[in-house]
């Protein structure tokens, strides 16, 4: 509500309730303050804002003021605008004046209060006292407490946004300090490098250490994009000079708020680093390098050969979720049109087809139900199967403001992960048995009343069958499958089913099982019992892995569904996609990933076109991979890496990575961004939607662009619902389904209805998982991210700021379990399972349960899925990479290093 109070004896119209400060700068009234930082509570101790109360004469600060009706209030008085130079002039008087060679210089808060109020810092009537002492200096950022004005921005941006409390302060008067951690120094606190403190300094204390000396702010261009990396979609604004990226700020995107990780502030010296530059053919096992009119006629030649011989199913491609939405739509296409197959799949297989499949049957739709600022104002959230500190650690930041708030928060991971610590209760439940903890929670949810009956009956089905099975599930018989204490199993489910806005988040830990499929629907079964689908900060909420899996499922790159999830096995559906494209279309669905490298090994997948995806690190069975790739006449690989993948590919073709190209990319709350170019991409290399087309011609269907908006258009028409998120549109940040032009976009799905109309409860069995502990492999392996890597690790490991945190895979063990096999901290250990065995580092951790171990999977030269199951769900295929049975031998330093050189 608007009121009118008055300011310098002019009335104005300000809002009610809000900050005094932001108020009025909003209103063009630019009052002078350097601790007010809009993102987080007020401090109110530089006292630059000081307003005086023409009433009382009282002198307060506006940042700490809430608009009132009929305030009267003074600003810009001689008397307070001289109160404002002289606490200038004693913050000038404790910093560090080297303004010349300031990272700061031309975008510091300071610097522009002095020139305004006209300080000359050389000639101050106050001396230099700062006490502080030296320059800190940590894997990503600088701090020189010399230039600290002691604003508490840093400390409160640690604590109020990133949830992290790295940061306070220490000592008293002129000797106060930021100071990090127990001991002050920067470098041994348990700060993660978010970089969040930078963002907030008003001035030049705390800056980026890769950026020192490349470039003055002036000096550079800043271009507005979105993060390559994980699935939250962070908006960021990229600073560059000379075709480099200097730095990288958050922007106030509706994903992350401003909020950025480690990853996406520091993670982007990859760009610079073995690039590919050039088309190369392997000629007698020597890649070669040629043109690209070569290398493109040969690979036409080569697929067009196999397709004659061997007929359309002896081909696959592979797309890629590091690829933009435009790009993953003419992939498929190129597939279906010209290897007259359906024979296309992408990494959504190995993360998250289980998601589509389990909520596509319950829900009618298979992806995140809600957004991801809507975290922050739910009452309970139960995240189950995700570590999200450190695989989506800014969505993590808002779970973790919700729990400040007062929301309860339920953790259920057989890891100890960070998350736990701010839980409500963790249940830390035996790998694989996650139906069965579902179905005890709701078995008591039921028992104790706290159903929703009446969402229930006004929009679900099949709930007498689902309960039947429900009601055999009790706490105390769930205890014996899942070791979770029948209290804490029943804790949980009080909190949630009592909650009036309850959120379920998860991720791979839920999906990378052979019972996946059934994860999915029994947390899908457990928001319907309680009714939390269909408003603001509820549903059931996956959380997408890399930068574009959203997007790539969503634009087809599933073997078995046209763009929008438009089934291929559907005629209509077909004949409208026939109709568009122009050419007949095959009618049964094809291979996934994991179904193509079986068919490969056995020689009926003949050649492979893989798109900016490396199997022989992501995929399962790495050593099985590995034969199926050697054993195909022809595999291309379009990379910006000479990867893993690539080495063992007849044609490498470079491409361009997300920051040197334009185009849309889809977040995991189904939001599409535009992505923009922001570094010119390497000589000689080119987007890959480019590629596509080229490939396409000289196989002799035209895909001729002139610009990735013009494929965008063409989505438009084929993609229901994506119809309204057309090239003029995307900067609103929409999303789908958004099916035409003046549509809103949709924020959370199935209000009022299903996307199927009723909600399917599906009665779910507890199966354990494919292989399970025995003799002669004793230990339950997992696997999965850590927060300084990225998947496969092929652009994180090439940033050195990213490395200096880890640069090696380990297995973490139980401290039980490292004691009886006399393994101590960082020895070299033997991990094996049926199908391969590996050579790592031991991190003896409480993280992990007894005779349970992890490993993280980024590292090549440690490659955690040449031990991983490929036992698929039947009905995602989506393997089991969750779960599986090893064995751990400790090696002598002598033998491990045999070993590495083998």
């Amino acid at each position: 509500m608007r009121v009118e109070i008055t300011v310098d004896g002019s009335p104005m119209q300000l809002t009610k309730g809000e900050n005094l400060l932001s108020e009025l700068r909003s209103s063009g009234i630019d009052v002078p303050g350097l601790c007010y930082y809009e993102k987080v509570s007020p401090t109110g101790c530089c006292r630059l804002c000081s307003i005086k109360d023409t009433k009382t004469g009282k002198v307060e600060m506006a940042c700490t003021l809430t608009v009132c009706e009929g305030m009267d209030i003074q600003v810009f008085t001689s008397e307070l605008e001289s109160y404002r130079k002289e606490i200038l002039q004693l913050i000038l008087s404790e910093h560090d004046h080297d303004c010349m060679t300031c990272e700061a210089a031309g975008g510091c808060d300071l610097e522009d209060l002095a020139y305004r109020y006209g300080i000359d810092a050389s000639s101050e009537v106050y001396p230099p006292c700062y006490k502080a002492s030296s320059v800190h200096e940590t894997q990503v950022l600088m701090f020189d407490p010399k230039k600290c004005i002691k604003c508490y921005r840093c400390i409160k941006a640690c604590d109020e946004l990133q949830e992290k409390h790295v940061l306070d302060m220490a000592e008293r008067a002129s000797y106060i300090m930021v100071w990090p951690g127990h001991n002050g120094i920067w470098k041994e606190s348990v700060c993660d490098g978010c970089g969040e403190c930078i963002q907030a300094c008003p001035v030049g204390a705390l800056y980026e250490r890769d950026a020192v000396r490349k470039g003055r702010t002036w000096e550079l261009t800043s271009t507005n994009t979105v993060c390559e990396y994980c699935g939250v979609g962070c908006l960021i604004q990229v600073y560059t000079k000379d075709n480099h990226v200097i730095k990288v700020k958050g922007i106030d995107g509706p994903a992350n708020k401003g909020r950025l990780c480690v990853k996406g502030r520091f993670g982007h010296q990859y760009l610079e680093k073995d690039r590919l530059t050039s088309p190369l053919i392997k000629k007698n096992g020597t890649f070669t390098e040629v043109t690209w009119d070569e290398a493109i006629q040969y690979v036409a030649d080569t697929f067009s050969k196999i397709l004659t011989t061997h007929g359309p199913h002896a081909l696959g491609g592979l797309s890629s979720a590091r690829c933009t939405n435009e790009e993953n739509y003419l992939f498929q296409k190129f597939v279906r049109v010209l290897f007259q197959n359906n024979n296309v799949d992408h990494c959504a297989r190995l993360c998250h087809a289980s998601t589509v499949a389990g909520l596509s049957r319950t829900f009618g739709s298979g992806a995140m139900t809600n957004s991801i600022a809507e975290l922050a104002d739910s009452d309970c959230i139960f995240v189950i199967g995700s570590n999200t500190t450190e695989t989506h650690p800014v969505i993590a930041t808002f779970i973790r403001n919700a729990v400040r708030k007062g929301a309860a928060l339920i953790v259920a991971d057989p890891r100890t992960i960070d998350l736990a610590s701010s839980a409500h209760v963790h249940l830390q439940h035996k790998n694989g048995t996650d139906v069965a903890l579902l179905n005890g929670i709701m078995n008591y949810i039921y028992i104790q009343g706290l159903h929703n009956q009446d969402f229930i009956e006004a929009r679900t089905e099949g709930f007498s069958d689902f309960i039947t099975v429900v009601k055999e599930y009790t706490p105390e018989r769930v205890e014996d499958v899942t070791g979770v204490p029948t209290e804490k199993i029943q804790e949980a489910a009080r909190l949630f089913g009592q909650a009036e806005k309850a959120s379920i988040v998860f991720s791979m830990g839920i999906t990378q099982h052979t019972t996946g499929t059934d994860n999915v629907v029994s947390l899908a079964n457990l928001a319907m019992l309680t009714g939390n689908v269909g408003r603001p900060s509820t549903g059931v909420n996956p959380l997408r892995g890399q930068g574009n899996v959203q997007g790539a499922c969503d634009l087809g790159a599933l073997s078995a569904v046209y763009p929008g999830y438009q089934p291929v096995a559907d005629p209509e559906i077909r004949k409208q996609f026939e109709v568009a494209w122009g050419v007949a279309l095959p009618d049964t669905p094809g291979l996934t990933v994991v179904e193509m490298i079986n068919k490969a090994a056995l020689g009926e997948i003949k050649g492979m076109y893989i798109m900016g995806e490396n199997p022989m690190v992501s995929d399962p069975n790495g050593n099985h991979v590995e034969k199926a790739l050697n054993n195909l006449d022809f595999l291309v690989v379009q990379d910006i890496f000479m990867t893993e993948t690539a080495l063992m590919a007849d044609v490498v073709l470079p491409s361009q990575a997300a920051l040197e190209k334009e185009g849309t990319f889809t977040n995991t709350e189904r939001r599409i961004q535009a992505g923009r170019r922001v570094v010119e991409p390497p000589l000689n290399t080119k987007a890959d939607w480019e590629i596509i087309g080229l490939l396409a011609e000289k196989m002799g269907y035209p895909m001729k662009y002139e610009a990735v908006w013009d494929i965008l258009r063409e989505i438009n028409q084929v993609t229901p619902i994506y119809r309204g998120i057309t090239p003029s549109r995307v900067a609103e940040g929409l999303q789908w389904p958004c099916p035409s032009e003046d549509h809103p976009g949709t924020p959370y799905l199935h209000s009022g209805t299903f996307s199927r109309g009723s909600g399917l409860f599906s009665p779910v069995d507890f199966i354990p998982p494919a292989e399970c502990p025995d003799e002669e492999y004793p230990f339950v392996l997992s696997t999965g991210r850590i927060l300084y890597h990225y998947h496969t690790g092929t652009m994180s490991r090439k940033v050195e700021a990213l490395n200096s945190f880890v640069n090696e895979g380990f297995v973490e063990i139980a401290p039980q379990d490292a004691h009886t096999l006399n393994i101590k901290h960082n020895d070299h250990v033997e991990v094996a399972t049926r199908r391969g065995k590996i050579i790592v580092r031991a991190h003896v951790s409480e993280r992990v349960a007894p005779r349970s171990v992890f490993i993280p999977f980024h590292f090549s030269e440690a490659p955690a899925n040449r031990l991983t199951n490929d036992a698929l769900d039947p009905e995602a295929m989506i393997p089991e990479l969750k779960v599986c049975a090893c064995a751990i031998t400790k090696l002598d330093m002598t033998t491990s290093q045999k070993e590495g050189e083998k």
